[in-house]
C-alpha cells in the first residue's frame, strides 16, 4: 500500500548527494524542490545553495526548480541562482515534471528529482517515471499541513526502512 510513496533513494541532504556519480551514470537533468530541500522554508538562496547550483552547472547538469509556491517566492529564491523554474507546480501531478524535462531537454531516464516530501515531491516524480532522491527536510516545519504530512511520512518511512533495512533515517 505504501510502496507507491517509497523513494528510489534517500540522502541526508541535497548537499550530500554524489552528483558526479549521477552524471557519470548518464543523468543530465536535475529537478529540485526548494523549500526544506535546498533552504529552510521561505528562505532566500544562501551561499551553500548558490555554490551547489554553480557546481552542478559546471559538471554539466541542466537544472530546473519545481515548486508548489507562487511565482514571487520562486523568483526570489532564484534571483542569484538563475536557473529555469516552474511555480504553482501542483505536485504531485506529473504534468510539470514533464514540462521541466522539456525545459531541460532531458528524458525520464536521464533526469533525477530531489525533494523532501514523500506525498508531493517523490510521489509526483514516481508518477512521471523519474528517478527520485528523498532528502531529510532542512529546518523546522512552519505550515500546519506539512507538519501533519510529516507524521504520515514517518509511517511510510518506517515500512520503507523495514523493507530496505535503510538505517540512515532511523533515530540515533
Amino acid at each position: 500500500m505504501f510502496r507507491s510513496f517509497y523513494p528510489d533513494e534517500c540522502a541526508e541532504s541535497a548537499y550530500d548527494i554524489n552528483y558526479k556519480a549521477l552524471y557519470k551514470q548518464g543523468y543530465q537533468g536535475l529537478l529540485f524542490d526548494i523549500d526544506n530541500t535546498l533552504v529552510e522554508h521561505d528562505a532566500d538562496a544562501d551561499l551553500r545553495a548558490i555554490e551547489l547550483i554553480r557546481e552542478l552547472k559546471n559538471i554539466g547538469f541542466k537544472i530546473c526548480l519545481i515548486s508548489n509556491n507562487d511565482e514571487e517566492r520562486v523568483k526570489r529564491f532564484n534571483k542569484d541562482i538563475k536557473v529555469k523554474y516552474i511555480y504553482n507546480a501542483r505536485k504531485p501531478s506529473p504534468e510539470n515534471y514533464y514540462k521541466a524535462m522539456r525545459i531541460t531537454g532531458t528524458k525520464k531516464n536521464t533526469t533525477v528529482f530531489i525533494g523532501d516530501q514523500l506525498f508531493t515531491d517523490i510521489y509526483g516524480a514516481k508518477l512521471a517515471g523519474i528517478r527520485n532522491i528523498f532528502v531529510k527536510p532542512i529546518g523546522a516545519e512552519k505550515e500546519i499541513q506539512i507538519v501533519l504530512k510529516r507524521y504520515l511520512e514517518k509511517i511510510v518511512l518506517y515500512f520503507y526502512r523495514k523493507q530496505k533495512n535503510d538505517k540512515r533515517f532511523q533515530k540515533k
